[in-house]
């Protein structure tokens, strides 16, 4: 009798276990895949979080620059004397220096005479700037009368960009023609005035 009780005693603590051991285990994997599933999305969010983040950053701060330029010309421009865009004509905008310039119609607020500059230069954030369009002569401290040379090293006075004003550049091509000022409205409604500057092959009639 005493050994059936000790026995029927071993079974139930076995069962009682065996019940404990069974309902701990999900609960351990299921915590483990928790973790793991966790871990992976951390890092899933931080390798695309960063390219969005930086992204997002880029537009606001291009969103957030005046395109327009100033209503006071470079000392010593000269207005054209034949345009092929004259004052106060309508024209669409065929190239994209700057976002949601490309494709809109414009109204041309001045053209002038001069050589036009790509030049390459580092503002004073320290970043880069290759090949930027456009800067004209008059636009140069000290240029002298004559167009400048590619790879001629020059300090540019115009502030069409921040950090541009006062900066060594290296001019990169270099062109006589007919520039333009325009106003226009950005694709994403933006009103723009005086932009400098826009060549006549940056434009079209229709």
């Amino acid at each position: 009798m005493i050994n059936r009780k000790v026995s029927a005693g071993m079974t139930a603590t076995v069962f009682v276990l065996s019940l404990a051991a069974c309902s701990e285990a999900p609960e351990e994997a299921e915590g483990s895949l928790g973790m793991d599933m966790e871990d992976g999305s951390h890092e899933g969010m931080d390798m695309e979080k960063d390219p969005a983040e930086d992204m997002g950053m880029a537009e606001d701060a291009h969103e957030g620059m005046d395109h327009s330029g100033s209503a006071e010309l470079p000392e010593g421009l000269q207005a054209a004397v034949d345009p092929a865009f004259e004052v106060g004509s309508q024209v669409f905008v065929e190239t994209d220096h700057l976002m949601g310039m490309q494709g809109v119609e414009a109204t041309i607020s001045g053209a002038y005479d001069t050589a036009v500059y790509s030049i390459s230069y580092t503002p004073e954030d320290g970043n880069p700037v290759e090949n930027h369009k456009w800067v004209v002569h008059e636009e140069l401290e000290n240029p002298g009368p004559e167009p400048l040379e590619p790879g001629t090293e020059v300090t540019v006075i115009a502030d069409h960009m921040a950090g541009m004003a006062g900066a060594a550049a290296t001019i990169d091509t270099v062109e006589e023609t007919t520039v333009y000022t325009i106003d226009y409205v950005t694709s994403s409604g933006e009103e723009v005035m005086n932009h400098m500057w826009v060549t006549g092959d940056e434009l079209s009639a229709e």
